[in-house]
């Protein structure tokens, strides 16, 4: 029997290889129209858009801020707002 293929990722914050599983899918959605861009934490892992990886904790979301790997993954720049929104998000999911 053949052993399965885990399929890796590299989180935009720490920038380390991990499991796919083990980290959560941030997505860029475009509206119909282009003109409203929305970026938020996908837990499902299944929600359609652009997608960057990212490690479950502060410290990597605080690293991916600061060295702009979202802005880096989604080629444009993000607003402070959102930002503070995947903060909240990510705090609820670290918590929770």
């Amino acid at each position: 029997m053949a052993n399965k293929k885990i399929p890796m990722r590299q989180c935009v914050g720490c920038r380390e290889m991990k499991a796919k599983r083990e980290m959560v899918r941030v997505i860029k959605t475009v509206s119909d129209d282009g003109t409203e861009t929305n970026i938020t934490l996908d837990t499902t892992g299944r929600k359609n858009g652009r997608g960057a990886y990212i490690c479950p904790n502060l410290m990597c979301f605080n690293a991916a801020v600061k060295n702009k790997g979202l802005e880096r993954s989604f080629k444009m720049p993000i607003p402070k707002e959102v930002y503070e929104l995947l903060k909240k998000e990510m705090e609820e999911l670290e918590t929770g």
